[in-house]
């Protein structure tokens, strides 16, 4: 029963939201073009079809080839940080202060070097993406144990071998970590720039929609990316436990 409950709990609060939300709008007589139903959002939604999935499958081959480009990147970036205690003290600043800066103050630098397309929405993509990658992984390798490592060494294990051997499955649960907090910041990369330097995906259609007031469709955008995203979410969070589950606690409390 328990257990049963558990399962059902998000798909139990998404419909107490989308109710909720439904009642408010109508108890409230809320002017469609501040907030629309969910009944209004479905049925432009439907009636939209076509066009919404056409703009959603470019934002997410936008995402995708974007988040690749992170997670290759972050991969190495944070081996060779994590690695090295010389370079983790000279590299964090910059990558810390790389990623406070706003994304979107990127695009437009990237609409002249690469005119308005798909190409600065990856871009920005990858920019949004790489940091949580980079630091989760070299932090997994930062934290390797240095008994650990002093004993691999007394039994003539080189550098390579304690990354490889250890080090590496040491830091997978925080890679996995990482990949399920960086695709959702690519879908936001993605969209960013759509917004400002694309003539098609969901950014588009949303920026597109909001000029003529068309709130429904608005909401209808929000809806499919973060459905996008959840899923995206979900498929990495299953991979993660099938890779590391000798790093997860069992439900009943067991190592």
């Amino acid at each position: 029963m328990k257990v049963n409950l558990v399962k059902a709990a998000p798909w139990l609060v998404v419909a107490g939201m989308f109710l909720l939300w439904e009642l408010i709008c109508v108890g409230f007589e809320v002017p469609e073009f501040l907030l629309p139903a969910p009944s209004a959002v479905w049925k432009v939604g439907v009636v939209q079809f076509e066009p919404i999935m056409m703009h959603a499958t470019q934002t997410f081959i936008t995402t995708l080839a974007g988040f690749a480009i992170a997670v290759a990147v972050g991969l190495l970036i944070g081996m060779a940080v994590g690695s090295s205690p010389l370079l983790y003290r000279a590299m964090y600043p910059l990558l810390v202060g790389f990623n406070s800066i706003p994304k979107v103050a990127f695009v437009p630098v990237l609409v002249v070097w690469f005119g308005i397309g798909t190409v600065p929405a990856i871009l920005t993509a990858f920019l949004i993406s790489f940091f949580p990658v980079v630091v989760n992984v070299a932090t997994g390798l930062a934290t390797l144990e240095p008994e650990l490592e002093d004993v691999l060494r007394s039994l003539g294990a080189s550098r390579i071998d304690i990354l490889g051997k250890v080090g590496l499955p040491r830091a997978m649960p925080y890679f996995f970590a990482s990949l399920k907090v960086a695709i959702t910041l690519a879908f936001v990369g993605s969209v960013i720039a759509e917004t400002v330097a694309s003539n098609l995906g969901i950014g588009y259609l949303m920026m597109s929609a909001s000029s003529s007031m068309n709130m429904p469709l608005v909401f209808a955008g929000l809806i499919v990316i973060g459905v996008m995203g959840v899923v995206m979410y979900e498929l990495f969070a299953f991979v993660e436990k099938r890779m590391t589950s000798w790093a997860h606690r069992k439900p009943d409390g067991a190592a």
